[in-house]
C-alpha cells in the first residue's frame, strides 16, 4: 500500500494543484503572493517525503546540503526572477505592444488548454537551452555547477550559476495573453514535476506519467558521472520532448556528479564560468615567477 502510495504521488499531486487554480477561491488566485506560497508548500511536501521514503541512503539530506539547497531557492524566487522579469518578461511584453501582436484567443481557450500551453512554452524552450548547455562549451561553463551535486534532493533543481539559472528561465510565455491563474497553475506543475524529477523520495509514477513527464529515474541518469552519458533526457519536466528529438535514455543512476566527484562551494559554483580565464591567469603567473 505505502509503495502504491509514494508511486501515484506525482500525479495526485499535479491533480491537486490543478483543482486549486481551478477552482480555488477568487481572493487567493488574484493575490501575487498565492504563487510564491503554492511554490514553496510544494517544495516542503516534496522535501518532507525523502525522510519519510528515501531513494538512496547516499543522498540522504545533511544541515550544510539543505541550507545551500535553500540559499539558492532563496536566490531563485528572488534576484534571479527579479532580473527575468527585468531583462526578458518586461521588454518582450513592450515590444508585443509596440508591435500592436495580439494573442487574444488565447484568452479564450479551455482553462487545461492553456495550462497545456504554457507548460509546453516553457519545457520547449527549457529543453533547447539545456541541449545547449551541453553541447557548446561557454554555455556548459555556466551548467557544469549544477552537475557538480553529488546528491539529488526536492531543491536540487535550483542549484546553479545565477547566469545559468537566468537562462534556463527564459521563455516567450510573455508573449501570449493567458490569465494569470492558468499561468501560475502550468508553473506549479512544472514545480511539482521538477520537484519530484530531483528528489531522494522512492516513489516510480505510472508508466504513462514517465512517458510524459520527467521522473527521478530519467533525470539521475542525466546527472551521470561521465560526461557523455549526461548527454541525454534534457526535459526538465516534459521527458516527451526526449522522446521527439531523439535523446531520451531510459536507465537511473544512484551516483551523480561530475570530474572526480568533488562537490563545489557556492563561491566555486559562481565562479565557475570563469574558471578557464583563471586557470590561464595562474598559469602565466606561474611561468613569470620561475622564469625570476
Amino acid at each position: 500500500m505505502k509503495k502504491t502510495i509514494f508511486n501515484l504521488l506525482p500525479p495526485m499531486t499535479i491533480a491537486v494543484v490543478i483543482l486549486f487554480w481551478a477552482f480555488g477561491p477568487a481572493a487567493l488566485l488574484k493575490n501575487g503572493w498565492t504563487i510564491v506560497v503554492t511554490s514553496a508548500v510544494i517544495t516542503a511536501f516534496v522535501q518532507g517525503l525523502e525522510w519519510l521514503n528515501e531513494r538512496h541512503t547516499g543522498w540522504r539530506l545533511d544541515r550544510r546540503e539543505f541550507f545551500t539547497d535553500l540559499f539558492y531557492v532563496v536566490l531563485g524566487a528572488s534576484a534571479i526572477a527579479w532580473v527575468t522579469n527585468k531583462l526578458a518578461e518586461e521588454p518582450l511584453k513592450a515590444a508585443k505592444h509596440s508591435l500592436g501582436v495580439s494573442t487574444e484567443w488565447a484568452m479564450h481557450m479551455p482553462f487545461l488548454a492553456q495550462v497545456a500551453l504554457v507548460v509546453f512554452l516553457v519545457e520547449f524552450g527549457q529543453y533547447w537551452m539545456h541541449r545547449l548547455m551541453h553541447n557548446w562549451t561557454p554555455f556548459w561553463l555556466t551548467h557544469a555547477p549544477h552537475h557538480h551535486i553529488t546528491q539529488l534532493n526536492a531543491m536540487k533543481g535550483a542549484v546553479g550559476n545565477p547566469l545559468e539559472l537566468f537562462l534556463i528561465s527564459l521563455s516567450v510565455v510573455a508573449l501570449f495573453d493567458l490569465p494569470e491563474a492558468a499561468e501560475f497553475c502550468a508553473f506549479n506543475i512544472l514545480t511539482v514535476i521538477s520537484t519530484f524529477a530531483h528528489a531522494n523520495v522512492r516513489s516510480d509514477p505510472p508508466k504513462w506519467y514517465s512517458f510524459f513527464f520527467t521522473t527521478i529515474q530519467h533525470h539521475s541518469l542525466h546527472h551521470s558521472v561521465v560526461y557523455e552519458d549526461t548527454r541525454c533526457n534534457y526535459g526538465n519536466s516534459l521527458i516527451l520532448l526526449d522522446r521527439i528529438f531523439g535523446t531520451f535514455r531510459a536507465g537511473e543512476s544512484a551516483i551523480v556528479g561530475q570530474d572526480d566527484r568533488k562537490r563545489l562551494s557556492i563561491w566555486e559554483q559562481f565562479i565557475f564560468p570563469a574558471r578557464p580565464v583563471i586557470e590561464k591567469i595562474k598559469a602565466r603567473q606561474a611561468t613569470q615567477v620561475e622564469a625570476a
